[in-house]
């Protein structure tokens, strides 16, 4: 697949959508915005609600993909994450299905297995295939995101890689972290290989660096094309100097998820 050149941004105005409005176009992408607050320095972006379906359907129309990274991202009442991450992602999908767009990447995240018990030393990494252990209502959102894009790859030809993100900022900020960050520019290289690889129909990922203290399987991912070049390591001295290495008794450290398996942060954060 030729890589596609007019690209759906939403939530264009989160941490995420914000660095991604500055990575992904050198290569080759025109961004159309998308999100539910204005997107500042950008008076063409289109604010409105993933709710809106006619908002929707004509933000959607004409582009070649979707980067789809709009709603709530921390833990919110069950009420709050249907309408937004549950109804919000349906209705994305049923936009892109009238409209004919052909690839979805979607933001899914770690916290939809995030009760998966984090690997010791000498553990193999978590496969693909680990079992769904959401840990918020948030992570069963993403884990009902990736269900709802298998349903329309095999009914109506909608591809989608669903990218289970770690932590993507500019500096990891936790011990934990230093196993699941993703630099943002990974994230733009992880992008960009799901954008343009051929053939995915619905293909999972975990979305990291290539860090020494990695805990996923990252093959799926290279088999998209995806070359990681940052590795957390260099963060690692400071970072344990200051919080110390992760403890085995410590409830927050026990899982994959970290502390939303025990004290989840709310949103709005």
């Amino acid at each position: 697949m030729a890589a596609p050149r007019t690209v759906l941004l939403t939530g264009a105005a989160g941490g995420l959508g914000t660095l991604m409005r500055t990575l992904l176009p050198p290569y080759g992408y025109d961004l159309r915005l998308f999100d539910m607050v204005p997107v500042e320095g950008e008076p063409d972006a289109v604010t409105a609600d993933l709710a809106d379906q006619d908002a929707l359907r004509a933000a959607v129309r004409g582009v070649d993909a979707i980067v789809h990274l709009a709603g709530i991202s921390l833990e919110a009442p069950f009420a709050d994450i249907l309408r937004s991450n549950i109804e919000g992602t349906h209705n994305l999908y049923e936009a892109a299905r009238a409209e004919g767009v052909r690839r979805i990447v979607f933001a899914s995240s770690n916290h939809a297995v995030g009760f998966t018990p984090r690997p010791r030393a000498g553990d193999p990494l978590i496969p693909l295939g680990t079992p769904r252990r959401p840990d918020t209502f948030y992570g069963l959102s993403k884990a009902f995101g990736e269900d709802l894009a298998q349903l329309y790859w095999d009914r109506h030809g909608l591809e989608t890689v669903s990218v289970r993100i770690g932590s993507c900022f500019p500096e990891p900020t936790s011990v934990r972290m230093l196993s699941v960050w993703m630099s943002p520019a990974d994230g733009a290289r992880l992008f960009h290989a799901a954008l343009s690889a051929p053939g995915v129909g619905h293909t999972v990922v975990y979305g990291s660096s290539a860090n020494t203290r990695v805990w996923w399987d990252l093959s799926s991912a290279r088999a998209l094309g995806y070359d990681p070049q940052d590795d957390s390591e260099g963060f690692a001295a400071r970072l344990v100097a200051e919080q110390g290495e992760l403890d085995e008794s410590n409830p927050d450290h026990a899982h994959l998820g970290g502390h939303f398996c025990t004290k989840p942060p709310v949103w709005p954060h």
